[in-house]
């Protein structure tokens, strides 16, 4: 058995194993990495599923403290899972996008071998991206504190109503409307969730908060690019209808009317591997296929 040369002894993968081919995916390179001399950890919840011989751990903030990478099978569902544990640890994510888009990912599935051989040669590199920090309160009492990666948002919980909203920043109001919610974005979640919602692509080195009301019943109701070292509030109407806050879609909290979410830019980063070299313009322009010859050369 031989040893990495990047110095890479220990890897939790995390796996969407909803899949066959996937799970079985997950074994090859759980083997790729194992004739390498690199211990693989799996996750309790997915361990049935492809991992035979491997060290099984509980998926909670400890999942990843003592590794040297979190490796992900799957779509951007299953790397915005495996950075909630990453996280804690402070520990690199690298995505290997076995879903449609996966604009997380690093690398597509025909990519496999290389990623694989790239980290077992040291030949990657860490960014570190932004995080949202956000507490909810109602009456002055805390009733969630939690982070985003991607966005944070507070909907309405029911489709027949309509949800009131005041956006603040830095403690003044800005706008208040009807709507079906407000999104917070980083940099990274721009081309997520708040993207399908009108709001504009931000590039992922540049340090800003997003916010974007979706379907707002109002005339000034455009997104709004903040500093990251301003505050963002949103207040449900107390005389309306409660509303859901969501992050990230991990983590959901029910908002009684009149709650109060604050978001402010997070302590701590994500760490997402890249691979390869090479501006964000190229990845946006691949993985929204989009067309970059003008009209005079068609």
């Amino acid at each position: 058995m031989t040893e990495s040369s990047s110095g890479i002894r220990e890897i939790l993968m995390v796996v969407h194993t909803g899949r066959h081919a996937n799970r079985r995916t997950a074994e090859i390179v759980a083997e790729q990495f194992a004739r390498a001399g690199v211990h693989i950890r799996a996750l309790d919840v997915e361990a049935d599923d492809f991992s035979k011989g491997l060290s099984i751990v509980s998926a909670d903030d400890n999942a990843a403290k003592g590794v040297d990478l979190v490796f992900v099978l799957g779509g951007d569902g299953t790397l915005l899972r495996a950075a909630e544990l990453a996280r804690p640890a402070g520990v690199p994510v690298l995505g290997v996008n076995l879903g449609r888009v996966g604009f997380l990912a690093e690398a597509d599935s025909d990519d496999l071998d290389v990623a694989v051989r790239r980290v077992l040669d040291g030949k990657f590199h860490v960014d570190e991206r932004m995080t949202l920090e956000v507490v909810a309160t109602h009456d002055g009492e805390e009733i969630a504190r939690t982070w985003a990666l991607n966005e944070a948002s507070v909907e309405k919980s029911s489709r027949e109503r309509i949800l009131d909203v005041l956006i603040e920043v830095d403690g003044r109001p800005v706008s208040a409307f009807g709507c079906d919610g407000v999104l917070c974005a980083t940099p990274t979640g721009s081309t997520a969730y708040a993207f399908s919602a009108g709001g504009p692509v931000i590039w992922p080195d540049l340090q800003a908060m997003l916010v974007v009301p979706s379907n707002a019943h109002a005339m000034f109701a455009r997104p709004l690019v903040v500093s990251p070292s301003s505050s963002v509030a949103l207040e449900v109407d107390p005389g309306g209808h409660p509303a859901v806050l969501s992050c990230d879609g991990q983590r959901t909290f029910d908002l009684p009317a009149g709650s109060r979410v604050a978001v402010s830019a997070g302590s701590e980063p994500v760490r997402l591997v890249r691979l390869w070299d090479g501006p964000f313009t190229d990845r946006l322009v691949k993985k929204f296929g989009l067309p970059v010859q003008g009209w005079r050369s068609r």
